[in-house]
């Protein structure tokens, strides 16, 4: 019986791959790009942080989704409930519709590079790249929209699941008498319909990053002054805006 042949040894040309890979880019757009992924895990890490302390516009909400839901616990007709939820969930239908046409103009764009990437070239201040580069900047915003549409379509089926809860409510005696907890059913929709708000918050938030990245066709500096103009507009939004100050349960 012969002996098994020894594994290969292991590539030596890993490291120059790796750093082909790195060469890509410039210094600058790395830097730029990282800035971008950062902060926006960041910013949304943050956000959802500072919900449970502080009132932000979802908090803010959600506070009154669960009222909706005590509500729907004291009413039998509960078609204007039904009607609400569905026109809620209108709007994540209509923004998952509008991704799949971005989508499509994106992959159009990439499969014709050569003509786009000749057509940015002839914008005012625009960088000069090569199309490999200027393909990196269009599958970064590719990945930009597929995470808004799963984000968006997400929030239409939690939307669905939470147009099930308020129809099988029981019936108003049946909460009063004691046979089924009006307070953990409330707590439970509305927590099921923050979360469907949460979802198409983030997919919104994508599509105001989305600008940032826009920025990047022009130089690395212009993305990177473009991502932090975002989160501060995010930022001021959700934390400091005036509907918030409106939306505030203690708000007089």
């Amino acid at each position: 019986m012969s002996p098994l042949p020894e594994p290969p040894p292991f590539p030596a040309t890993m490291p120059t791959s790796f750093s082909h890979l790195i060469s890509i880019l410039p210094w600058q757009d790395w830097a730029a790009l990282a800035l971008f992924f950062f902060g926006w895990v960041g910013y949304a890490q943050f956000a959802s942080h500072r919900a449970k302390v502080e009132s932000t516009l979802l908090a803010s909400t959600n506070h009154y989704r669960r009222l909706w839901m005590v509500q729907v616990t004291h009413r039998d007709q509960r078609i204007v409930d039904a009607a609400v939820t569905q026109n809620l969930a209108s709007s994540p239908s209509f923004w998952a519709s509008t991704t799949i046409l971005v989508l499509g103009g994106l992959l159009a764009v990439l499969g014709t590079n050569e003509r786009a990437s000749e057509l940015v070239k002839d914008l005012p201040f625009a960088a000069r790249t090569s199309m490999l580069v200027f393909d990196v900047k269009i599958i970064v915003l590719l990945a930009v929209f597929v995470y808004a549409f799963f984000r968006f379509t997400w929030s239409m089926r939690v939307y669905s699941f939470g147009a099930i809860l308020v129809g099988a409510a029981p019936n108003v005696d049946v909460f009063d008498s004691g046979e089924a907890d009006r307070k953990a059913f409330a707590e439970r929709a509305g927590k099921l319909m923050g979360a469907a708000a949460e979802s198409f918050a983030d997919g919104l938030r994508a599509y105001y990053l989305s600008f940032a990245v826009i920025g990047w066709f022009v130089s690395p500096a212009v993305f990177a002054i473009g991502t932090l103009a975002v989160l501060w507009i995010l930022y001021r939004r959700e934390f400091r805006s005036d509907v918030l100050a409106i939306l505030r349960p203690d708000a007089s």
